[in-house]
């Protein structure tokens, strides 16, 4: 039988979501639990890779699982329960759910989001997700002017990770755009609105690509480049003529949409 999973995770001290031979991996402890908890070997796939280091809020792995304790409904609460209870605590299965046997969390995704947190003004607060970008002033009204430049359907090779394995460099982006994210009470005082976050939607993300917007849009953003700057170092399709890449801990995937309802 075919599961959704839907889970959380903090990817701090795994080397991203892809299973690896020598370094640990979201993938791995999720097959382990997975596996450990049904008694039978348990391949789990993702819905895409995040690079080390990346966190995600709602991200969606299937799996084939013969056993039937998670089918009845008034047993996946007590699943949930004790999957959760060996996964590390970095890791938590959110949700587990029954769906038709051609589902794929990979390929049928029609968009993916990630957010991406920064702030300019240091912070104890911020804690290692809002990565501190020394700087006193961004404009981010030309970075908006500049993310403008990623939307539609574009060759986006400059911005892909150099030694890529992948072969079609061409991604649809439907949304990218930054604006301020103070933080809660009582700490909101403590970033004095100097905390931002990038949202950016596409079908699929190429290596890199996100932590590699960001970049580039901070070269606009601290007038080193024009907000017209993107376009031409899209029409490069060359890795060096983008910004650099920005740490992996401020990254987040936090949503997943497919053509038919997960539930």
């Amino acid at each position: 039988m075919k599961y959704f999973i839907k889970l959380s995770y903090d990817g701090a001290g795994f080397n991203g979501w892809q299973l690896q031979k020598n370094a640990p991996s979201i993938q791995e402890e999720l097959q382990k639990a997975f596996s450990l908890l049904l008694k039978e070997d348990i391949e789990i796939t993702g819905c895409g890779r995040t690079d080390s280091g990346v966190n995600a809020v709602n991200y969606i792995a299937h799996a084939e699982i013969a056993s039937k304790v998670a089918l009845r409904a008034s047993s996946k609460q007590h699943f949930l329960y004790k999957i959760n209870a060996i996964l590390p605590n970095s890791i938590k299965v959110l949700g587990i759910y029954r769906m038709h046997s051609k589902a794929h969390a990979r390929f049928d995704a029609v968009s993916r989001t990630y957010k991406y947190y920064l702030s300019t003004e240091p912070s104890p607060f911020l804690g290692p997700h809002t990565w501190y970008f020394k700087c006193r002033e961004l404009d981010m009204e030309a970075m908006n002017k500049a993310a403008a430049y990623f939307i539609g359907t574009k060759d986006f090779s400059s911005l892909q990770k150099t030694g890529s394995d992948v072969t079609n460099p061409v991604c649809t982006v439907t949304q990218a755009f930054w604006k301020k994210a103070p933080l809660p009470a009582p700490f909101a005082r403590e970033t004095a609105g100097k905390r931002l976050v990038f949202t950016v939607t596409s079908n699929r993300f190429l290596r890199n690509m996100v932590r590699a917007m960001v970049g580039s849009l901070l070269e606009v953003g601290t007038h080193k480049r024009d907000p017209e700057w993107i376009a031409e170092m899209l029409k490069k399709k060359d890795r060096s003529a983008a910004g650099l890449s920005v740490p992996g801990e401020a990254l987040f995937l936090t949503d997943i949409k497919y053509p038919y309802p997960i539930k």
